[in-house]
């Protein structure tokens, strides 16, 4: 029997789109994310048997959310944290837009990284190792790991089988689901960028 691992994104905060936040601190859900989560948690099937959470507060707030809803515990695991931004941790957009490591970089996921940072292949490791752990541990159950953009887009593209490169072909949105099935033969992408509605 497979399982099921709904990959969900935080919900939406004040600095989104403005500021690349990455693991700065203090980075919290305003009304509007805690509404979409609050939504998010009516929508998924079947009920979770588990609700893990990447260490940043964006994510914690979102999954103590689902949590409450499905009345479970949240576990905290590390693999599901951000990308490391390095030096690029809280820098505005229009500010890295002249940097030509930035343009490197969204350019060539495969081969760059950040500053001080993580790259995006150290990134697809962690989460996908979680991920094939979670797989190989028990059938038949439903999983909810709230997470980031990146490392749900880098898992995306591995089972998707695609490359690093084609990052910006998969968009994940803030509440959105993205939901994969997994039994004893693999994973297979059930579905990408699920959004709640509104």
């Amino acid at each position: 029997m497979a399982r099921i691992i709904h990959l969900v994104r935080h919900g939406h905060h004040a600095l989104l789109g403005r500021m690349l936040c990455g693991r700065m601190k203090g980075v919290e859900l305003d009304e509007l994310g805690n509404n979409e989560i609050a939504r998010c948690a009516e929508t998924i099937t079947p009920s979770p048997t588990l609700i893990q959470s990447s260490p940043q507060r964006r994510c914690m707030q979102s999954a103590c959310i689902l949590a409450a809803y499905f009345q479970l515990p949240v576990e905290i695991v590390p693999a599901l944290d951000e990308l490391d931004y390095g030096e690029w941790t809280g820098r505005s957009f229009e500010d890295l837009g002249g940097d030509p490591r930035w343009s490197r970089w969204n350019r060539r996921r495969s081969t760059s990284r950040p500053p001080g940072g993580e790259s995006m292949r150290a990134l697809q490791k962690r989460v996908v190792g979680h991920l094939e752990q979670l797989r190989s541990d028990r059938d038949g159950e439903t999983v909810i790991a709230v997470s980031h953009a990146e490392p749900i887009r880098a898992a995306l593209l591995h089972y998707s089988r695609r490359q690093l490169d084609d990052f910006l072909s998969i968009e994940i949105d803030p509440a959105s689901i993205s939901t994969l099935s997994a039994d004893h033969r693999g994973v297979q992408v059930r579905g990408i960028n699920q959004r709640v509605p509104a």
